[in-house]
């Protein structure tokens, strides 16, 4: 239990069920620039899960729909030199993306009524506004 990533208290995702790919990163980097392969790529397959309760798995397939290729979440880390660091950065953010996903709805807003000194002032507001507006204008003859 202590290998698997855990999102809530509740929900954990196992690491067999990430796959990895590594490849060399872009921008500066000293001598070994050329020969680590620093850049991380984290795949993890949301549709074919077996971690996450049916509705929590529907509501993320939901919210993650424009970051899905074939149900696959696809995260990248390569703002490190380190290839581990890269690794641990990767799992963190997708620890961070499904744990947004699967949180529940916002409580909807109740709808309540302005106060009257707000009423008040925005008309008081309104001639304010009204009036310099006319003293702009040319004099009438």
């Amino acid at each position: 239990m202590d290998d698997d990533l855990r999102v809530t208290p509740d929900v954990t995702l196992p690491r067999a069920e990430l796959t990895w790919r590594f490849s060399r990163s872009g921008g500066p980097g000293g001598q070994s620039v050329n020969t680590t392969d620093s850049r991380v790529e984290l795949r993890f397959d949301l549709a074919a899960t077996g971690a996450l309760p049916e509705p929590l798995k529907t509501r993320a397939l939901h919210r993650l729909a424009g970051r899905l290729v074939d149900g696959v979440l696809s995260i990248v880390a390569s703002e490190h030199r380190s290839q581990l660091q890269n690794r641990r950065a990767a799992e963190e953010r997708l620890v961070a993306v499904i744990a947004a996903a699967i949180a529940p709805p916002p409580r909807p807003r109740t709808r309540t009524k302005p106060s009257r000194g707000v009423i008040e002032r925005r008309l008081s507001d309104k001639r304010h506004r009204s009036r310099r507006k006319q003293e702009r204008r040319r004099p009438e003859d």
